[in-house]
């Protein structure tokens, strides 16, 4: 149980990748650095844990650059090549259920999954949105949620125009928000509490979920609870490594933007 931070050229081999909460249709989403970690990772098995595309926003405004083709294709070109690609919905994906049992290409669609480590501990996968108690039974106030989430993202970008103009680093409004807030931080408790409870009732060693933008890897509910957080600030995901530790990643390298000449020529070739 590992937490660091990776910066570097190399493509590294893994037994697993946890990825969620990506969110495509939101503008400040990190994605250039997700595509950089996804070509830099090479899995045998990749998690899609949910809200991978944010049903909600593109419901609102409809937006879809190319980069987003270019994520589907790296994940549709690791199905092709071997990887086992498994997507759980999440509730901003949640149209994504109607397709639950069948594939994409090579890519699985299930409600949840079991994920058996080299360890041979069994990790129940899922997203988590139905154990949160807002989403389940009040979904008008999580929309109220995603909007003021939204707003905080919005408010960050002049925040931090300001804090870099001083000389300081990135700093997260809504990650202070859950951090401090009690009412958040009991959310949190109680959302970790209810996934180690599924696990326990479905007989598994731990579960690996996604949803509340936290990640986490801790054992405070009798099971070891696994977040994988988001990248949409974060820019994090779980792997477990070749020898069977679960590490939690943070992706820090900003990947290279192509040189004016470069970027002419991809254009034409676009065309």
């Amino acid at each position: 149980m590992v937490s660091f931070i990776v910066d570097n050229e190399k493509i590294r081999k893994v037994r697993a990748l946890f990825i969620s909460d990506v969110h495509l249709g939101m503008k400040t989403i990190q994605l250039g650095r997700l595509l950089d970690f996804l070509k830099k990772h090479d899995a045998e098995m990749i998690y899609l844990v949910g809200d991978i595309v944010d049903g909600w926003r593109l419901q609102k405004k409809w937006r879809w650059p190319s980069e987003y083709n270019e994520l589907a294709q790296i994940l549709l070109d690791k199905a092709a090549n071997g990887t086992r690609v498994i997507y759980l919905p999440g509730n901003h994906d949640e149209f994504m259920r109607e397709y639950l049992g069948t594939y994409f290409g090579e890519i699985e669609f299930v409600d949840r999954a079991i994920h058996t480590s080299l360890q041979g501990q069994t990790y129940l996968v899922i997203h988590g949105d139905q154990f949160d108690v807002v989403v389940r039974h009040a979904k008008w106030l999580a929309h109220v949620g995603d909007w003021a989430y939204n707003f905080a993202l919005r408010t960050n970008i002049v925040i931090n125009w300001g804090r870099r103009r001083m000389g300081f680093s990135y700093w997260s409004l809504s990650a202070w928000a859950k951090n401090k807030v009690k009412g958040a931080v009991s959310i949190m408790g109680r959302f970790e509490e209810a996934l180690a409870y599924e696990a326990k009732q479905t007989g598994v060693d731990g579960v690996i979920c996604g949803h509340i933008h936290h990640a986490d890897i801790n054992n405070n509910h009798g099971v070891q609870y696994i977040n994988t957080g988001d990248w949409v600030e974060s820019c994090t995901a779980i792997a477990e490594t070749v020898e069977g530790q679960f590490e939690l990643i943070k992706w820090t390298q900003t990947p290279k933007k192509p040189l004016k000449r470069e970027r002419r020529r991809i254009r034409r070739a676009k065309k």
